[in-house]
């Protein structure tokens, strides 16, 4: 059946692929399809999409972070008189299980590019007199929340997509977001932070897009303060972090304002564990394969924070040998660190993502993109990956970050084991030679 997606107006690229990826979340097998209302621009809050069940349309809007609300449409038309002629023609099996008299309702007025004052909602509503509604009014816990949205029309110069004239849409909702999980999450609110902590809102729709669920396992290997796995944490996923910076995941700023301390404040399960450890050098056993259902992380890439790896130049140059570090001083050392690109950063990660990940398992990360450039020659990818969706965000005129999620379609194999050991040598050796210049 067609549904009225009615999006926030906010992170236009992220808006079809969450949907798209709350569907396969909640039916593998479930088919889905979009098209636009006439004469409305790609980037309209407005969107149908076919799916094949009311109960599957619910709980991808109930889930989703950037659905205002979706409908299962009964009219719409470019004038009141046109939305009364839609309306009665909806077919009147559907509409009479939610006008009878056991159950309340209530009519929502919503415009986009306009303001309505309070009178002109209530005529709006009153207008609604020739659908029999029998039940009664309740404005705070209706049953059945019906949804009138009014647009503007192209004339009005309000920097918002452009439609050819008026429209009018009429529906009974059927679910959407919880907008009250922003604010609960809002880093304001957060008891430890750091200069790269991932706002709530895109933790959260990483989290969809990696399918999140209860029972499932995820992991981020830049776990930082902890937002991405608050956020997985807070659908029910067990999570597990590994950072490079022993200070991060040991002592964050003391003993009630570190990464423990955030899944605290929310009442969510701590992490199974979080390690100091190295992308570039992973701690895993040689053997340890499809462990992780999710890996969702945020690499560094150089704009707030760079990437760093084990070993000072001496080290990687080969002039110093492995040191072992005293019993005395283990307690407080801070191991050195390099310099760590981001092209080798995404090709350890792509490495470790494809032998940790289950089959069908997913990796969601942001990648950074040049303005000017075309994003899709240049994303990463891998023999065992197959690129889901591409989300792109501007950061500013020069520079935007995407948000890729890839899907694990291929098993780790010794081929590709020896392959990305190569290209470890080769990072290692081009690292070597641009330190001795």
């Amino acid at each position: 059946m067609w549904y009225l997606c009615y999006f926030y107006h906010r992170l236009l690229d992220y808006r079809r692929p969450e949907v798209e990826a709350l569907t396969t979340l909640f039916d593998g097998s479930a088919k889905f399809e979009w098209k636009l209302p006439p004469h409305h621009h790609l980037d309209s809050p407005f969107h149908f999409i076919w799916l094949p069940s009311e109960d599957i349309a619910s709980k991808v809007a109930n889930r989703s972070i950037l659905v205002k609300c979706m409908l299962e449409l009964w009219g719409q038309g470019y004038s009141y008189e046109e939305l009364k002629t839609s309306v009665q023609t909806f077919p009147e099996e559907l509409k009479l299980p939610y006008l009878g008299v056991e159950s309340t309702f209530r009519i929502v007025v919503d415009t986009f590019g306009k303001v309505l004052s309070s009178d002109e909602q209530r005529e709006r509503i009153e207008s609604f007199s020739y659908i029999p509604f029998k039940g009664r009014v309740d404005l705070r816990n209706a049953d059945n929340r019906f949804w009138l949205i009014e647009t503007d029309d192209q004339f009005s110069n309000n920097g918002l997509p452009p439609t050819v004239q008026r429209t009018l849409f009429f529906g009974r909702e059927v679910g959407g977001a919880d907008r009250k999980l922003l604010p609960t999450f809002s880093l304001s609110n957060r008891k430890y932070l750091g200069p790269t902590a991932m706002d709530a809102e895109i933790a959260f729709l990483m989290a969809n897009q990696a399918l999140v669920q209860p029972g499932k396992l995820v992991y981020d290997p830049f776990v930082g303060t902890g937002s991405i796995l608050v956020a997985a944490s807070h659908f029910g996923a067990m999570t597990m972090g590994a950072d490079i910076d022993i200070r991060v995941v040991r002592n964050g700023r003391g003993p009630d304002c570190n990464v423990w301390s955030n899944f605290k404040q929310y009442d969510l399960p701590l992490p199974i564990s979080l390690i100091r450890a190295d992308n570039n050098l992973p701690p895993w056993r040689g053997d340890l394969q499809e462990i992780f259902d999710a890996i969702i992380c945020d690499p560094p890439y150089g704009v707030r924070a760079g990437g760093r790896k084990s070993g000072g130049r001496k080290l990687l140059k080969g002039v110093k040998g492995p040191y072992v570090i005293p019993d005395e001083k283990r307690k407080d050392h801070i191991p050195s660190t390099a310099p760590y690109s981001l092209v080798e950063c995404v090709h350890d990660l792509l490495d470790v993502a494809a032998r940790l990940l289950v089959m069908g398992g997913r990796l969601v990360f942001f990648y950074p993109v040049a303005v000017d450039e075309d994003a899709k020659d240049i994303f990463p990818d891998h023999k065992c990956f197959t690129l889901v969706s591409h989300s792109e965000q501007i950061l500013s005129t020069r520079y935007s970050r995407c948000l890729l999620t890839m899907e694990k379609t291929a098993r780790y194999t010794v081929d590709v084991a020896e392959m990305a050991r190569k290209k470890h040598l080769e990072f290692r050796e081009n690292h070597g030679m641009l330190t001795e210049e």
